[in-house]
């Protein structure tokens, strides 16, 4: 044991040794990028499927550095370069997702900005939502931001008409033709009803209180999964308000905590740290905290 001690203490001074500034810079860029992939993949199943291969590969190489298995060593030093390549195809959506919001902004309108139109639009939203909950008419109201939905819109009925209360109440009145899908909403303008919205495929309502949930559910999770629109779902059921944005979901809000969440997309202020500012128009699970916390 004195033996390893020392070996190992010997092994530690020979690593400061040679530590400099571009070692510790070359160490915090590692750090950074394996901390961003990790918050990339967060809240998805690729993170359990990430787990299973940093445990394989680490087997492996436990396994392979025995002497005594030579043929298993020569199965897997020839092998592991293919897996190394199929990680790419693997992870390919959150790849293609975590490239979409590098371009993407994270404001429905400039930040500071609320005049009389925007109060008007929450207050419809808000109060066309209290009444289809307590009247439990389910309900899918999708708000685009920068991101277009005009690909959705063909699926449904285009509208263009003016965005008020009773016009919400109308289409979600159930066995109405329009009642059955999302309607799109865009500024002040319902741009469309009945439109099918991608569901979810993170899995993360089964791991949720909340995996009973149906369709209208899983569209709104999955619809802020794809882009940066944000979702309010009334459930047909209980009456439960929900809404989504960025992949996470916030259930069982009253009319006063909507109305608060909906302000602070349609108004709110830039964080004053560039970094951080930046940060949270890629990852939007660093921005959703002030969301969240309302």
């Amino acid at each position: 044991m004195p033996a390893f001690i020392n070996n190992f203490l010997d092994f530690l001074y020979f690593l400061f040794q040679r530590l400099d500034w571009f070692s510790m810079l070359d160490i915090l860029l590692v750090t950074a990028i394996i901390f961003l992939i990790l918050l990339v993949l967060r809240d998805t199943q690729a993170i359990v499927l990430l787990r299973g291969v940093l445990v394989l590969i680490a087997l492996l190489g436990i396994m392979t550095s025995l002497e005594v298995l030579p043929a298993f060593s020569w199965l897997v030093s020839n092998t592991l370069p293919a897996l190394v390549l199929a990680i790419p195809v693997i992870f390919a959506p959150e790849i293609r997702r975590a490239l979409e919001r590098l371009g993407r902004t994270s404001n429905l309108i400039p930040a500071g900005r609320q005049d009389a139109a925007t109060r008007d639009v929450v207050g419809t939203l808000v109060a066309a939502v209290a009444r289809l909950s307590d009247r439990k008419h389910g309900a899918l109201i999708v708000l685009q931001r920068t991101d277009s939905l005009r690909e959705y819109f063909q699926t449904g009925v285009i509208l263009d008409a003016q965005l008020t209360s009773e016009m919400l109440l109308q289409i979600f009145y159930p066995n109405t033709p329009l009642h059955d899908g999302a309607v799109i909403v865009r500024g002040n303008r319902i741009i469309a009803a009945s439109c099918v919205m991608p569901l979810s495929a993170s899995g993360s309502l089964i791991r949720s209180p909340e995996r009973e949930m149906g369709l209208r559910h899983r569209a709104a999770l999955g619809t802020s999964e794809v882009g940066d629109a944000v979702s309010v779902v009334v459930s047909e059921e209980t009456g439960t308000i929900s809404i989504t944005h960025g992949g996470r979901m916030i259930s069982n809000l009253n009319a006063g905590r909507l109305k608060t969440i909906l302000q602070t997309f349609y108004q709110r202020p830039e964080p004053k740290n560039i970094f951080i500012r930046w940060l949270g128009r890629i990852f939007p699970s660093v921005e959703q905290r002030q969301w969240e916390e309302q």
